[in-house]
C-alpha cells in the first residue's frame, strides 16, 4: 500500500511549486481527480477488512482534507499575487487632471438668434419682446388680416377656449404682434423718469417663438422667428433692400451675396416682396453666395397704411418697412443640418455635435460662428 506520509509530502511539494493557476489545477487533478492518487486510496477502502478500514479510513480522509485545504490556500496566494501584478502594471496616476468633459452647449437656435441680434444691433436695432399668447386684434386685425382670412381658420392657428368676455386668444402665429405693441407704445406718454422710453422713429427686431399647425421636414408646430420693423419719415424700399442685403452678407459671413426681390402678398405690407438669394445646391448642401440657383429666404415689404392707422400712427407722416424670417431655418441653411425637426428632438448626441460653446458669444469683431 502507498505510504501516506510520503504521498502527502510529494503532493505538498507539488502544490508549493505550482507557479500559476493552471499548474495548481494539474496538481489537484493528479491527487483528487477521478483517477488521482488520493482517489485511488479511497477506492481501496472497499477491499479492506473491517479492522484495516477502521485504521486506514481516517488517515486517507485526513490526507484528502489536508490536501484540499493546501490547494485552496495556494490558489488564494496565486490570485493575490496575480492581482498585485495587475495593479502594478495597470497603475493610474491620480495626480494628473481628468480628461475634460463637456457639460453642455448652446442650442443652435439660440446661437443663430444671438448671431442675428449681433448683426442688427450693429445697424442700430434694439430688441423687443412680447407674450406667446396674443389677442386676435394684435395677431390679426391690427395687421390688416380680413375677417375671413385663411390664417384665422383652425387648420392653421392654435386657438384657446373663450374667456369670460367671449374672446378666443391665440398662440401667436408670428412675432408681428410685438410690432403692434411697440407702435402702440409710441402713442403713450412716457414718464419723465423713464430713460429709455420708446419714441419715433422706431427700429426694432422681434425674436421669439411662434406656433402654427405645420409638421414636416421644413416645418414644425413651434418654431422661432425674428421680425424687423423700421418706422421713420421718408423710408422707402431702398432702405429695406440695403438692410436685408447687409444682414444676409454678414450673417452668412460672405460678401458675394446676390439677391432678388419678387412681388408677393402679405396683408400687413404694401408693396410686399419675397427675397431670394443666389446659392449652390450641388453636393447635397446649400451654399450661399455661389452657384446659379435661387432660394427664397424671407418675406418683407413696406408697412401697410392700414397697419399704421390701426396702431395710431399717421401714414402721411410716418412710413416704414417690415421683414420676417425663420431663425431655425436660417440655422439649418448656415450650418448644414438636414432636418429642421432635429432642432426640437432633444437628442443629446445631436446637441453635442451641433451645439456651441457658451464662451463663444457671437460678435462682429471676432466673427459670428
Amino acid at each position: 500500500m502507498t505510504d501516506i506520509t510520503t504521498l502527502e509530502a510529494d503532493i505538498s511539494a507539488a502544490i508549493a511549486a505550482a507557479a500559476d493557476a493552471a499548474a495548481l489545477e494539474t496538481v489537484r487533478v493528479s491527487a483528487l481527480g477521478k483517477s488521482g492518487s488520493i482517489s485511488e486510496l479511497l477506492k481501496s477502502l472497499g477491499g479492506m477488512s473491517p479492522d484495516e478500514r477502521r485504521e486506514q479510513g481516517p488517515k486517507i480522509n485526513g490526507l484528502r482534507d489536508r490536501v484540499q485545504t493546501a490547494i485552496a490556500a495556494r490558489k488564494a496566494e496565486l490570485e493575490t499575487a496575480e492581482l498585485d501584478a495587475r495593479l502594478a502594471a495597470e497603475r493610474v496616476d491620480l495626480s494628473l487632471p481628468a480628461p475634460p468633459r463637456r457639460k453642455g452647449s448652446v442650442h443652435p437656435t439660440m446661437q443663430v438668434m444671438d448671431e442675428m441680434i449681433a448683426v442688427f444691433a450693429e445697424m442700430g436695432f434694439s430688441v423687443a419682446e412680447g407674450p406667446d399668447i396674443e389677442t386676435d386684434f394684435n395677431n390679426f386685425t391690427a395687421l390688416n388680416f380680413p375677417p375671413k382670412h385663411p390664417a384665422r381658420e383652425m387648420h392653421d392657428t392654435f386657438f384657446l377656449p373663450e374667456d369670460e368676455h367671449g374672446e378666443r386668444k391665440v398662440l401667436r402665429t408670428h412675432t408681428s404682434p410685438v410690432q403692434v405693441r411697440v407702435m402702440h407704445a409710441v402713442n403713450e406718454k412716457v414718464p419723465a423718469w423713464v430713460a429709455n422710453g420708446q419714441e419715433p422713429p422706431i427700429r426694432v427686431i422681434v425674436p421669439g417663438r411662434t406656433f402654427r399647425k405645420d409638421s414636416d421636414q421644413t416645418h414644425t408646430p413651434m418654431f422661432h422667428q425674428i421680425e424687423g420693423l423700421v418706422i421713420d419719415k421718408g423710408i422707402h424700399m431702398g432702405h429695406l433692400k440695403w438692410t436685408l442685403e447687409t444682414f444676409i452678407a454678414r450673417f452668412f459671413e460672405t460678401s458675394a451675396v446676390e439677391t432678388r426681390f419678387r412681388p408677393h402678398h402679405f396683408p400687413f405690407t404694401e408693396p410686399s416682396a419675397e427675397m431670394d438669394v443666389k446659392c449652390d445646391r450641388s453636393g447635397g448642401e446649400v451654399k450661399i453666395g455661389q452657384g446659379e440657383d435661387w432660394l427664397e429666404i424671407l418675406g418683407c415689404g413696406m408697412v401697410h397704411p392700414n397697419v399704421l392707422r390701426n396702431c395710431g400712427l399717421d401714414p402721411d407722416v410716418w412710413q416704414g418697412f417690415a421683414f420676417g424670417c425663420g431663425v431655425d431655418r436660417l440655422g439649418v441653411l448656415k450650418y448644414g443640418m438636414p432636418d429642421l425637426r432635429d432642432m426640437f428632438a432633444s437628442d443629446a448626441r445631436w446637441l453635442a455635435h451641433y451645439g456651441f460653446s457658451a464662451f463663444a458669444a457671437p460678435n462682429q469683431a471676432s466673427g459670428l460662428s
